[in-house]
């Protein structure tokens, strides 16, 4: 009886000793938060430690992409960036903040169509989404397409957004209206 009691015990012990680590470990959600402290801070490649942590545990969460995807651009590295969006949006194709995230990527690396095409369907997906409609207005401003540039703006102004005075003011002289 005394050793059944003694190995039963062992069996808890060693179940005990083993499992620690799993009593430290944080969830996906958990990893998501603590990746977003860091890149509010700045702090950049803890937040990707942590992203990639969260995708370890879930690997279909929309959000951490789209997280370390902001992260890495403020790295500079926009191409992990787009890849990062890109996954995003395979698991949340309405997502309309990695669609806006992925077109300002493409404009940093001068694929203006690309980020046209994001911006357009980051719209699509949010119709208010001012951001998104200030990116594309700016793309069409660098490409000599004022009066889509125009249209944004007002549909910002319509839309109860802010649009920068500077870049109004830009925007007239380009375009002849000033």
């Amino acid at each position: 009886m005394k050793w059944h009691t003694f190995k039963v015990a062992l069996v808890f012990i060693g179940i005990l000793f083993f499992n620690i680590p799993s009593v430290f470990a944080k969830t996906a959600g958990e990893c998501l938060q603590d990746g977003n402290d860091f890149l509010r801070e700045g702090y950049f490649d803890e937040a990707i430690i942590q992203y990639t942590r969260a995708l370890d545990i879930n690997p279909n969460l929309a959000k951490a992409y789209n997280n370390r995807g902001v992260a890495y651009a403020h790295e500079g590295s926009l191409s992990r960036a787009i890849a990062d969006f890109t996954m995003a949006l395979a698991n949340n194709f309405k997502d309309a903040e990695a669609f806006n995230n992925r077109g300002q990527a493409y404009a940093s690396t001068g694929n203006f169509t690309q980020a046209l095409a994001d911006y357009t369907q980051a719209i699509r997906n949010n119709a208010f989404y001012v951001k998104a409609y200030n990116n594309r207005e700016v793309v069409y401003y660098q490409l000599k397409e004022y009066a889509k540039a125009w249209a944004d703006v007002r549909t910002v102004e319509a839309i109860g957004g802010f649009v920068d005075p500077h870049f109004i003011e830009v925007l007239k002289k380009a375009s002849g209206q000033l």
